[in-house]
């Protein structure tokens, strides 16, 4: 197997299950008949409110007795997970929330609190961060008391091209926002420098040509190929309707043409668009912006969410942007070539 995400093994050892769960549960790489009805999450798991409001329950189920309401970025310790009941069919994976009861999996994410040292050796043309903490703001400035920008969310990249010090002696990211040309600030310890290791490609001897993705519209699932051999296969959430138009995912045969490994993301007005700083691990296959790539702001992956995009988790997006041709240098915002890795989305 070529995936050091997500491999298919013939049969799940309770250890190999743990380790796919540390990769982040709801990357879903297994088929659901596979999990257990309950089983650990690694330890100093937390998981985030990425909804407005998430109910808990005394049992993982929605008919179940409601205990407690939680809100938007507060944190839970989460000291499992379960299968529920059959509803929903896509996602029946519940979070156990210590001392508390159990909340459904799609409204939360899956996050931990690593902060990290100030990186000192930031390149002049800048380099590649990823948010290692449940959440970090984002300022016009390099210092608390100014006003905030943006709320920057565990997984999401930026790109980061410079240090500050305030006068507290407090270290500053200086981050470029790509799609408005903007500088925000943030504290340092909330990023860590993404290495060249994690950069470099999978399965390099692979021929490019023998690579290829099947995007299965019908059954929400994403399958990478290395010639007949099946490389990674995960859940995601690909285009709909929503109130203000219909976005489905285009069908077809597209190519991986345009990579970047951050892009801040927005449409529309604050009613019925989206504002996404620091998407993750992009990979376009369209000239109007579809892409594959990493997603923070949701966890119910199985059923269409996004404006035509395909939302992965990011970890199954890294290792997609990963695997694709073209190569992004470690040094480099984006690639655009006339080429890529096959792609053929059908319904």
């Amino acid at each position: 197997m070529t995936s050091d995400v997500f491999e298919l093994p013939d049969s799940l050892s309770r250890r190999g299950f743990l380790r796919l769960s540390a990769t982040g549960l709801m990357a879903m790489a297994l088929p659901v008949h596979w999990l257990r009805p309950e089983f650990e999450l690694p330890a100093g798991q937390l998981g985030r409110v990425a909804d407005p409001t998430v109910d808990a329950y005394n049992r993982p189920s929605f008919s179940a007795q409601k205990i407690k309401t939680f809100w938007r970025d507060d944190l839970l310790n989460l000291d499992g997970a379960a299968l529920g009941d059959r509803f929903p069919e896509h996602n029946r994976i519940w979070y156990m929330v210590k001392d508390i009861g159990f909340v459904h999996s799609s409204s939360i994410q899956p996050v931990r609190d690593e902060p990290n040292k100030p990186y000192y050796g930031v390149p002049y043309r800048g380099m590649l961060m990823q948010v290692t903490v449940p959440y970090v703001d984002a300022y016009w400035k390099p210092k608390s008391t100014a006003d905030k920008a943006y709320r920057f969310y565990y997984g999401a990249t930026f790109w980061v091209n410079g240090i500050s010090q305030d006068v507290k002696e407090h270290k500053w990211y200086r981050i470029l926002d790509d799609k408005w040309d903007y500088r925000y600030y943030a504290h340092s310890e909330a990023f860590r420098p993404v290495p060249i290791s994690e950069l470099t490609p999978i399965s390099p001897g692979v021929p490019a040509g023998a690579k290829r993705i099947v995007v299965d519209l019908a059954n929400q699932w994403v399958r990478c190929y290395e010639g007949s051999n099946l490389a990674m296969t995960t859940k995601i959430s690909s285009g709909r309707k929503f109130d203000d138009g219909s976005f489905w995912t285009p069908e077809g045969g597209f190519v991986t043409f345009r990579k970047r490994g951050s892009r801040h993301m927005a449409a529309g007005n604050l009613a019925t668009g989206y504002d996404l700083p620091g998407v993750p691990w992009v990979c376009y296959i369209t000239d109007n912006g579809v892409s594959f790539h990493g997603t923070y702001w949701h966890n119910d992956f199985g059923v269409p969410r996004s404006h035509g995009c395909v939302n992965m988790t990011p970890a199954a997006s890294k290792w997609l942007y990963r695997w694709t041709t073209p190569v992004v240098p470690a040094e480099e915002q984006e690639v655009r070539v006339s080429y890529g890795t096959e792609v053929n989305i059908h319904a």
